[in-house]
């Protein structure tokens, strides 16, 4: 069946942003929010990572450093995917530090020492909600027809459940079972 193809609202996107496309405007609205925020955490997570990447101490440094900056490398890459994909079906998405602070879900940590124990929780349990954001999205994406937005969201909640395994397993060789 062949949708006509709509134009987002121009009472919330200028005109000059407007990206035609076949979604609802409610699966347009929808699927926007919840990539927002996912965009959000992301960008939060990203700096938390980068924060214990530059924090860590102790007798696993090296290993733990090396590992938070691969995934904050990682993190931060899925963020372009994620925003376009919002433009591409006709939403918009985040516009500054201020926006990313209203909507994130995930806490920040400005602890002046965190134990690396303690990094590897957190990030495990961030990267869990993550996963679990993108399993919600996933469904309103499927909901509305949206394949390439649920595509999209696999191979990141892919990619997530990695970052949860190896943060796992790194903080049972710290002599602690995190589960």
């Amino acid at each position: 069946m062949n949708k006509p193809v709509k134009l987002a609202s121009k009472e919330k996107v200028a005109a000059a942003l407007d990206t035609p496309t076949d979604l609802s405007q409610e699966g347009v609205d929808k699927i926007s929010a919840a990539m927002n925020t996912i965009l959000a955490d992301t960008f939060a997570l990203y700096l938390k990572t980068k924060n214990f990447h530059w924090h860590v101490s102790g007798p696993h440094f090296r290993d733990l450093h090396l590992m938070f900056d691969e995934q904050g490398t990682e993190i931060l890459g899925t963020t372009d995917e994620i925003a376009e994909r919002v433009r591409k079906i006709g939403g918009t998405t985040l516009r500054s530090i201020g926006q990313i602070g209203k909507l994130q879900t995930l806490e920040d940590n400005d602890e002046a020492f965190v134990p690396a124990i303690d990094m590897l929780r957190e990030l495990m349990n961030d990267n869990k909600k993550v996963v679990k954001a993108m399993r919600e999205a996933h469904e309103i994406a499927d909901k509305y027809d949206d394949t390439a937005t649920a595509s999209l969201l696999e191979n990141f909640i892919d990619a997530a459940e990695k970052r949860v395994w190896f943060l796992f397993e790194a903080s049972r060789a710290q002599g602690d079972n995190a589960r």
